[in-house]
């Protein structure tokens, strides 16, 4: 089953102070102890506001997690706490639109009410599901795609490792400023349509 195109988020994006962020962490699971091991955060024309690895304080190793984005125990052994990057991070989202790919995962390795003060957190990967359009019968939703694919689809040019949170963090920025652009050509082809069709001389009918 195809949803109909009237049913997907293709609403502009609207223009407002963005900033992308990502993490790397020890597993999969934040309830069950798991916890970030790098983070980085950039702002809307892609300048880094904190890009640092993050030492956890209770997790001593992830082999797992290791085999993927290759961070070791050895890489943070005197890196900052998570606690001790947490005022940067306070006033990098403050006011601010958090965009982050998974978000529902990522969220969930930080503090509770450390997004309270951002203007609002948006899934990066929720709305490139969208707007591709594939439909996910098994899910009843959007098929999800991993960022690789959504970078591969919009053409970015990666800029070192992917699953490092600062390659990571471009990628994503590169996802959604082409999804903006996408929204509001789409956008503008509409207005232009309904325009021209409210304009057209439509035939009166004569009253005999």
């Amino acid at each position: 089953m195809q949803k109909r195109l009237a049913e997907r988020d293709l609403t502009p994006l609207p223009d407002m102070p963005t900033v992308f962020l990502d993490i790397e962490t020890t597993g999969l699971h934040a309830s069950a102890g798991d916890e970030i091991l790098e983070l980085c955060i950039c702002d809307d024309v892609g300048q880094v506001i904190i890009n640092s690895l993050v030492k956890p304080t209770q997790k001593t190793d992830w082999p797992e997690a290791q085999a993927i984005h290759g961070i070791a125990p050895d890489d943070v052994k005197h890196a900052p706490t998570l606690t001790d990057l947490m005022p940067q991070v306070l006033a990098a989202v403050h006011q601010k639109r958090v965009v982050i790919y998974n978000s529902c995962f990522d969220v969930r390795f930080f503090p509770y009410g450390t997004f309270n003060a951002a203007d609002s957190v948006e899934c990066c990967m929720l709305r490139f599901s969208a707007h591709l359009g594939e439909w996910n019968d098994y899910r009843n939703d959007w098929r999800w795609h991993k960022l690789s694919f959504a970078a591969a689809h919009v053409g970015h040019e990666w800029t070192g490792d992917a699953h490092r949170a600062h390659a990571d963090v471009l990628a994503t920025r590169s996802v959604w400023l082409r999804m903006a652009a996408s929204n509001r050509s789409q956008t503008s082809g509409l207005l232009l349509r309904y325009s021209f069709e409210f304009s057209r001389p439509w035939p009166i009918r004569m009253l005999s």
